[in-house]
């Protein structure tokens, strides 16, 4: 297995999609609390004021009792148990929705209307419906209730409504159910007789055809035909396709020999990969041939190479026709089997269209025959239940009380209010945390990226301020620095004194482990660092991941590639005049452009050098592979520093030049569609990737920081006791610096 195939980044589209992310929700929640509290207060105070400020409304109900059957009516439902009137929710189904909706109509509330508007002139209909209320408390009790703000017209609303009732239920009568049920009984016999002979020529068919459902078999077989029809045009298709690319294929070779780029060509790894090398070869001759003479030993060199070429480029060409002629082989045989199945299904279809048509017919007559007895019979039964009901008149259960104010409830509406204000709340923390959208947590690089997360670097305040500093002009980090630490050389010292936070240190060491466990028997020596977009940390990670290397016993070598806005110098202190550029250029040796870090003897860096008019042409050099063989055997690790990768070219040209990229993400720096089109950048690019590294993280990680505590702090005021001694200016410097980093980190 190759680099390129270990280190790949993992196809996304095997991987479950959908599902819900809690630890995304939670972790918004947690950033916009504020922004929940606010909105959430906001919401519950507007619901208390609304509820302090609203007028009283006065409401007043009574009950009606509507007995279901009369105790006749049960015993006739008990004589004839087969029946509907057996049934239970027939029997007590006295006021249904149908007719709650005529107790709330024109034909009822008018009437009351009229009588109402001779004390209350004022009174609408509109406002009548709107504060009448009816339902059913119980299977036999009505509930009416009236509200309104003048507790007068509540009462004598009340008292119209609650007659008019009584009046409706001794109207209600059914005075045409005995002569109903006569003529359902005069229709019964011929439906029957209707039914057992539609029954009786279903089945003589069924038997007479073996079919159970000729119309659903027939379906079926459509199904099939439509499924085989579409399939033989897709095939049809694809020959028509194969056969015009194999025509072309062949006129191109027959015109154009070797030199043939048909599509199909093109599409051929092995074929082009050979055309490649030839007209590089043929680059190769037409360049030394404005210098040389044809007969020169380079020239015979080249030609001999591309005669030896061209068998393998017809050979590869023969085989591409080979294949293209085995397509339309195959294609040909498929469109056959499919013509025969479909001219098999589709006389089963002709067979089947005479015997579905009958079948349906005498269907559709059964069903509809079936239905109408049915009916018949539901309707004589209720027609014998209604029968034998008294039809009594309704009865008021309980009168109407005075009316009282039934005001909104602050506590009613606190609750209220603060739910609403809750879920509105989170709704607004998630739509401002979905509209940031940036990357919070190592977790959220993990699942985007699908790499495995090699390192996570906790966050660094003086870090972060020393990485502005260092993309500010070189005069500007001069004067900061000189701040921070007068009287020193603060280029040299001022990357170490700020990453000297144990869990900041100990977090790339174990990244650079990370990194030589990927391949223990054969450790990774050279490796691209890059992020998606600036101000990531790139530099930074690069940096200290070169130190954590050559603290712990590796002769490491990095190289400062990013030739458009080179920074590296600056964060070591030393000079950016002859570097990589130079190198490529002007074939300097590796000797004269290094310089060694005065923090670690194993640390060297290589600058940038002059900026270039093209960066690309420096990177895309045949230089730079030489570059890394000299350096190979004289360092243990060789580290990049490139551009981004969006909207950059420069480490795309690097990293196939070393075993793989680090791709660093800052947190909080970089939105998930940066990285997102970063990451398909780098699978569309097929380059090598060996993991990620989440940068400035803030998750607490109680653990770590326990156990530096417990092993690391004793140690280290031990350490600088002796220290203390000194009474140095430099020494209480340093130990200022670190007490306030640990705290930070904690």
């Amino acid at each position: 297995m190759n680099a390129k195939d270990q280190y790949a980044i993992p196809d996304q589209t095997t991987e479950d999609e959908g599902g819900l992310e809690l630890g995304q929700i939670f972790g918004a929640l947690r950033r916009r609390v504020l922004v929940i509290a606010g909105v959430t207060t906001v919401v519950t105070s507007a619901a208390v004021l609304k509820a302090l400020t609203d007028e009283p409304v006065y409401q007043s109900s009574f009950e009606l009792l509507t007995p279901a059957v009369t105790l006749e009516s049960r015993l006739i439902s008990i004589s004839n148990p087969d029946g509907l009137s057996g049934q239970e929710d027939l029997l007590t189904a006295s006021v249904d929705d149908t007719k709650l909706r005529v107790l709330k109509s024109p034909r009822i509330l008018e009437p009351v209307l009229e009588t109402l508007q001779v004390d209350h002139p004022s009174l609408t209909y509109g406002q009548l419906f709107r504060g009448l209320s009816i339902n059913l408390s119980s299977d036999e009790i009505l509930a009416v209730r009236y509200q309104d703000v003048d507790p007068v017209l509540v009462e004598d609303v009340l008292d119209v409504v609650s007659e008019a009732y009584i009046d409706f239920s001794r109207e209600d009568r059914q005075s045409d159910i005995l002569r109903g049920i006569a003529f359902v009984d005069e229709q019964l016999p011929q439906l029957r007789e209707r039914v057992d002979t539609l029954q009786a020529e279903l089945e003589a068919l069924r038997i007479g055809n073996n079919l159970i459902d000729p119309a659903l078999q027939g379906e079926q077989v459509s199904q099939q035909v439509a499924t085989f029809t579409a399939e033989q045009v897709n095939i049809q298709i694809q020959l028509e396709e194969a056969q015009q690319l194999y025509t072309d294929l062949r006129q191109e070779f027959s015109q154009r020999g070797v030199t043939a780029t048909a599509s199909v060509l093109s599409e051929d790894a092995r074929y082009q990969e050979l055309q490649n090398q030839l007209l590089e070869i043929d680059r190769q001759i037409a360049q030394s041939s404005a210098l040389l003479r044809e007969e020169s030993p380079e020239i015979q060199t080249l030609l001999s190479q591309r005669q030896n070429l061209i068998p393998l480029v017809r050979s590869e060409g023969d085989r591409v026709q080979r294949q293209m002629e085995n397509y339309i082989r195959e294609l040909n045989i498929r469109y056959q089997a499919l013509d025969e199945a479909i001219e098999l299904l589709n006389t089963q279809i002709n067979n089947l269209s005479s015997v579905t048509r009958q079948y349906t017919d005498i269907q559709r007559e059964l069903d509809i025959a079936t239905t109408n007895l049915n009916e018949f019979l539901t309707k004589r039964e209720a027609l014998r239940i209604d029968a034998a009901q008294r039809q009594a008149p309704w009865e008021i259960l309980t009168q109407p009380g005075s009316p009282r104010a039934s005001a909104a409830s602050v506590k009613q509406n606190l609750v209220l209010g603060g739910v609403l204000g809750l879920l509105l709340g989170v709704g607004v923390a998630l739509l401002l945390d979905k509209l940031k959208s940036v990357i919070h947590s190592s977790k959220d690089v993990k699942t985007i990226t699908r790499l495995p997360l090699l390192g996570n670097i906790p966050h660094n305040s003086q870090i972060s301020e020393f990485e502005h500093t260092a993309s500010t002009p070189l005069l500007e980090a001069e004067s900061w620095l000189g701040q921070i630490l007068p009287n020193q050389q603060s280029l040299e010292v001022q990357p170490e004194l700020l990453s000297d936070s144990a869990p900041f240190n100990e977090s790339f060491r174990l990244l650079f482990t990370n990194i030589q466990l990927l391949k223990p028997d054969d450790p990774i020596q050279a490796l691209t660092v890059s992020s998606a977009i600036p101000n990531e940390g790139k530099s930074t990670v690069a940096i200290h991941l070169a130190q954590a290397a050559a603290s712990m016993g590796r002769k490491v070598l990095i190289v400062d590639a990013d030739l458009r806005r080179p920074s590296l110098h600056r964060f070591l202190g030393l000079e950016n005049k002859k570097g990589l550029v130079d190198w490529v250029g002007f074939n300097m040796s590796l000797e004269s452009l290094l310089q060694q870090s005065a923090q670690h003897h194993n640390l060297f860096f290589l600058s940038a050098g002059s900026p270039p008019p093209d960066s690309t042409s420096i990177l895309a050099s045949k230089e730079i592979p030489k570059l890394l063989d000299e350096a190979k055997s004289k360092f243990d690790l060789l580290i990049f520093d490139t551009p981004p990768l969006l909207g950059f070219a420069d480490a795309y040209l690097v990293i196939p030049q070393t075993q793989g990229l680090l791709l660093v993400t800052g947190i909080e720096k970089v939105k998930r569609a940066e990285l997102t089109q970063a990451v398909e950048s780098l699978k569309v690019s097929n380059v090598p990737v060996l993991g990620a590294v989440a940068n400035g993280t803030k998750e607490k990680e109680n653990f770590t920081y326990t156990y530096y505590q417990y092993y690391s702090v004793p140690r280290t005021e031990e350490a600088l006791a002796p220290l203390e001694e000194g009474k140095t200016s430099q020494v209480s410097r340093l130990v200022s610096s670190v007490n306030s980093l640990f705290r930070s980190q904690k």
